[in-house]
């Protein structure tokens, strides 16, 4: 009858309308498919109507007394047949923005949630009794009762039931949040833009980094395209429109499993979701297919193998640092290393590692999970990002009892991570001792394999570069031209540039003494690293992208 009895009782004591002393006759004489609540109300004074008013207030809704109510024929059109029977469920009013809907279980929370999804509008809910939502199910549906239908046939409804039964209401929103998804995963999209308008709902991709809008949509259809995704979720709140939220969506299309990362923000016209898709293939990557040439991949793989140490990756937001890390985790993981990250959240499932979600809000920071970590005795450590001086000191004092432990930094150039480490409080002596190597990246889109074309640098791109027409004897330079199988676009996926920091004893002795970035860089760029720009000059030069990228995507390398 109810999606919870036991708790529906125990509120019901606590509003003093039953005693414990009843409830245990109640459970005693119980036969059949009668439940604790319908036997109360069979042979107790509790009424159908106490049963709702407790639920109510439960709930934080008002009661309804339907049997005295007038109802509008238009305001029950709004409700088809089968919503009605299948979520026992009446439309009670409607003042163009809310629909009123009267419930008899505001405990089945699930079921709740999936109400305004199918219904296709936002939704107010109040409480009525069981009788009254069936004898108005009869009344306005010609719907009969089935007298011993048990909760889980009436109230138990999975999403997939859902959209069985309100195929006609639901159907075209289905579809367009279905094709929505399917496209931006056709595409190779990283991201999906849903975002309201004044007067519009506009949908945008991120494409190789570059947004480009697909297509809009009249904005009567954010609220049933907002709920269709929450549903989805499984873990997003229809109901609560004023705070963000986050959720994940996992999908199969085809014979291929997708993965979204959901984000809920209200903003001044209606919420804006973001879905990311987590691309699976990147946990299969190599270092070659990251971008590294042979030479920095040797380098790199060589710092792998280290027993101890911090290796940290550092670049701007969207630049690649999580799927290096991955990647890096791809290529050494093996059955004889125990390898543990800390993740806020974790993007990735990776076959034979223990991942640990950050969840601040249950005290689980960042700083308490690396402390729970180093109690596992692993060799090998990932955190998502050193943000603080507590998470840095911890994964310091792991790399020098035997860890080698790999994490992330926001800083513009590799050299800049140790004064970043500096700022947050981290002492110069500990830096140096623990830091073994700092890669610095970011991601330039490639072109397209298909339509590129060989063209020549100009003089602007010559001196932006600092590029002499000596380097340019045996270079392969293609420009973008674009075809249907890049969109027009010229590119197709993106590759990384990198500069590569290792720390020598020199270093270590300068950063010890305080020295500046520039000192530091400086004494880097004689032990041969090369700059962000110097390794996109080599890729531009080998033809796998353009100058205009490298020239973008390194603004700030001026050496």
């Amino acid at each position: 009858m109810f999606s919870n009895e036991d708790y529906l009782a125990e509120l019901l004591t606590e509003a003093g309308t039953i005693d414990t002393d009843q409830i245990q006759t109640a459970r005693s004489s119980l036969s059949g498919s009668e439940t604790i609540v319908e036997y109360l109300i069979n042979n107790t004074a509790l009424t159908e109507t106490q049963v709702a008013e407790t639920l109510a207030s439960n709930a934080g809704i008002p009661f309804i007394d339907l049997a005295g109510f007038h109802f509008d024929p238009s305001v029950i059109l709004t409700v088809s047949e089968d919503v009605a029977r299948r979520y026992r469920a009446i439309p009670v009013s409607d003042d163009g923005m809310y629909l009123t809907v009267a419930v008899a279980d505001p405990l089945d929370f699930e079921t709740l949630d999936s109400l305004p999804h199918v219904i296709g509008r936002e939704l107010n809910l109040s409480c009525a009794t069981h009788s009254d939502i069936n004898h108005h199910l009869m009344e306005f549906y010609n719907v009969e009762e089935k007298k011993n239908e048990s909760a889980e046939d009436a109230f138990e409804v999975s999403t997939g039931d859902a959209e069985a039964g309100s195929e006609a209401a639901d159907a075209p929103i289905i579809r367009l949040v279905y094709q929505t998804l399917t496209e931006a995963f056709r595409l190779k999209a990283s991201d999906i833009h849903i975002e309201p308008l004044e007067t519009s709902v506009r949908i945008r991709y991120r494409l190789d980094g570059k947004l480009i809008h697909v297509d809009t949509h009249p904005k009567k259809l954010l609220p049933a395209i907002i709920a269709r995704l929450k549903v989805m979720s499984g873990s997003m709140s229809i109901a609560e429109k004023r705070l963000p939220q986050d959720g994940r969506i996992q999908l199969k299309m085809g014979d291929k499993e997708i993965d979204l990362r959901v984000s809920a923000v209200p903003s001044n016209h209606g919420e804006s979701i973001v879905m990311r898709i987590l691309d699976k293939t990147a946990l299969l990557l190599g270092l070659p297919e990251l971008g590294f040439f042979s030479d920095d991949q040797a380098q790199f793989e060589k710092l792998l193998s280290l027993p101890d140490g911090i290796l940290l990756v550092t670049g701007p937001t969207g630049s690649g640092k999580t799927t290096t890390l991955y990647a890096c985790l791809n290529v050494i993981n093996k059955p004889d290393k125990k390898i543990i990250t800390v993740e806020d959240p974790v993007e990735y499932e990776l076959p034979g590692i223990n991942q640990v979600m950050v969840k601040a809000d249950i005290g689980m920071t960042f700083g308490n999970a690396l402390r729970a970590m180093l109690r596992q005795a692993p060799n090998i450590i990932m955190i998502g990002e050193i943000r603080d001086a507590e998470t840095a000191n911890i994964a310091i004092n792991a790399s020098l009892t035997g860890h080698l432990v790999f994490s992330t930094l926001h800083t513009n150039d590799a050299p800049s991570a140790v004064a970043r480490l500096a700022d947050i409080g981290v002492k110069p002596f500990l830096i140096a001792s623990a830091v073994r190597s700092i890669l610095a990246q970011r991601l330039v889109r490639k072109l397209c394999p298909i339509c590129k074309a060989p063209a020549e640098l100009t003089e602007k791109e010559l001196r932006a570069l600092h590029l002499d027409s000596s380097r340019l004897s045996d270079a392969s330079i293609y420009e973008s031209v674009g075809c249907e199988k890049c969109r027009g676009n010229g590119y197709r996926g993106r590759m990384g540039i990198f500069e590569l920091f290792n720390i020598d004893d020199e270093v270590r002795a300068m950063i010890n003494e305080g020295l500046t970035t520039s000192q530091l860089r400086r004494r880097a760029r004689e032990l041969g690293m090369r700059t962000l720009r110097e390794d996109g000059i080599r890729k531009v030069l080998s033809g796998l992208t353009s100058a205009s990228e490298v020239v973008h995507a390194t603004m700030g390398d001026f050496d």
